[in-house]
């Protein structure tokens, strides 16, 4: 029995579906490959800045990835913003810098045109306004993320919650409900959405917030049949009977048997959230500009698709592995749900 096995699954029919899953060995590669991305994300500056992890200068020992420095600490009178590879250092003086130095924001005032393709310097090339292609996508990953996980779980969290509520009281909460549900799903999302970008600063949380407001329903759904199903089971008439409260009846007994469509739907979910964004940004609808996105690159990749093919590939790369990864993660968990595979 392995480490995830023995402390943190207890249930013999889940180490049943975890060990099919184990199975999948593309699968557990691509679970190694989203958790490679996500810890890319909240990395980033490590691996791509246009400042030093550490330097000494002049004697002095600075620390300018995690403290900003005036120029006038450097003897740079005229300036606002430090520029660290300005600096010329002396006989026994030395910089640690990370592995791509660039900003997402910074141009490459070296090049004479925009876009530029694939250099030393920028080994993707830039954008149109100079700007380092695999610093952008790197950064954009980041937003794209957390806007994919966040509105993954709290329309989950929420959907769940109401699909519960409503499936397991029934009656006239489950019609109030049912009927809310329908009022919701007929609302047009992307005139809303449209209309929110015209009225507000289109944000990450405003947008993750709009989307949440359309996303729960889908999986309220699901989880109103589950417990429809569940309520009546003979372990949560027993439970009952012996004076168990709803909570704990929800909890223990109900909750954990309507696990199913949670776990099977969550990474195509999250695969459609990172379209989702991609698909904003390339309209114009999404996070303002100079924010790092992908979308935002695809756009600029129609507008130079005969002159720069890396503004097409780059971002459309990036798609294509973290859906691909998300992909083989849900079909690997939907067969290990699957009742009739056996172990």
């Amino acid at each position: 029995m392995g480490l995830v096995e023995k402390y943190l699954i207890t249930n013999e029919l889940n180490i049943r579906r975890y060990r099919r899953f184990k199975k999948d060995k593309v699968a557990i590669f691509s679970v190694f490959v989203i958790l490679g991305l996500i810890f890319l994300s909240c990395t980033a500056e490590l691996w791509v800045n246009n400042r030093p992890h550490v330097m000494k200068y002049h004697g002095e020992i600075y620390f300018p990835l995690v403290k900003d420095y005036h120029p006038s600490v450097f003897g740079i009178e005229d300036e606002v913003i430090t520029d660290y590879r300005a600096l010329k250092l002396n006989e026994g003086d030395w910089w640690i810098w990370p592995i791509i130095q660039w900003d997402p924001f910074e141009s490459n005032k070296a090049l004479s045109e925009y876009p530029a393709p694939p250099s030393k310097q920028n080994w993707f090339g830039t954008d149109d306004r100079g700007r380092d292609v695999l610093t952008r996508l790197i950064y954009g990953l980041r937003y794209t993320l957390a806007y994919a996980l966040s509105v993954w779980f709290l329309s989950y969290l929420s959907g769940c919650l109401a699909g519960a509520f409503m499936g397991y009281a029934g009656g006239r909460v489950d019609l109030v409900g049912s009927r809310i549900v329908e009022v919701v799903e007929s609302m047009p999302a992307f005139f809303v959405i449209i209309t929110a970008v015209a009225l507000f600063s289109p944000t990450l949380p405003l947008l993750i917030l709009i989307n949440v407001i359309f996303g729960w329903t889908s999986i309220s759904g699901y989880m109103r049949a589950q417990f429809l199903s569940l309520r009546k089971r003979e372990y949560v008439e027993a439970a009952r009977a012996i004076g168990s409260s709803h909570w704990r009846i929800i909890a223990k007994h109900i909750f954990p048997n309507a696990l199913t469509p949670i776990v099977t739907f969550a990474p195509f979910t999250i695969a459609a959230n990172v379209i989702s964004l991609a698909y904003l940004d390339y309209l114009g609808l999404g996070l303002i500009p100079p924010t790092p996105s992908w979308g935002e690159l695809l756009g600029q990749a129609q507008k130079y698709f005969t002159i720069a093919e890396w503004l097409v590939w780059a971002p459309s790369g990036a798609l294509l592995i973290t859906l691909t990864m998300l992909i083989n993660i849900g079909l690997a968990i939907r067969d290990a749900f699957d009742s009739k595979y056996s172990v």
